[in-house]
């Protein structure tokens, strides 16, 4: 089983940025993906970012390609969600999640992780 702990959201303002951090421990394999997703109230959890442990392949929503940066650093443990530019619809509780596999369509989807972190809240004020 694969334990999981977000930190580092918090206030900021439109064009600031934001370093997330996910904490994971347990069993991880070289096939294991790490994915960040967000929350916002009253919405469905949807995809943001992903990448793979063993190789360190990523994936980006759309709505985050070129302003977000996911890394994973396996010495430490930990996958790492570099956001920039932030506006106020990247407000949410973001999510990590783990799965297995290849980076595919079915990344993307919530239902594909076996395992989550709690969140943290993230707020960007206009």
């Amino acid at each position: 089983q694969v334990q999981l702990v977000e930190s580092g959201g918090g206030l900021v303002q439109t064009g600031d940025s934001l370093r997330l951090s996910c904490a994971v421990s347990g069993r991880t394999h070289v096939t294991s993906v790490l994915g960040w997703f967000r929350q916002a109230p009253g919405k469905e959890r949807v995809f943001v970012s992903a990448v793979t442990w063993g190789g360190g392949d990523t994936m980006y929503s759309d709505s985050v390609k070129g302003r977000f940066t996911i890394s994973r650093d396996i010495a430490n443990s930990t996958v790492d969600l570099q956001m920039n530019s932030l506006k106020p619809e990247d407000t949410a509780v973001y999510y990590c999640g783990v799965t297995t596999g290849r980076l595919n369509i079915a990344t993307r989807a919530p239902k594909a992780y076996y395992s989550w972190g709690r969140g943290t809240q993230v707020t960007v004020s206009s």
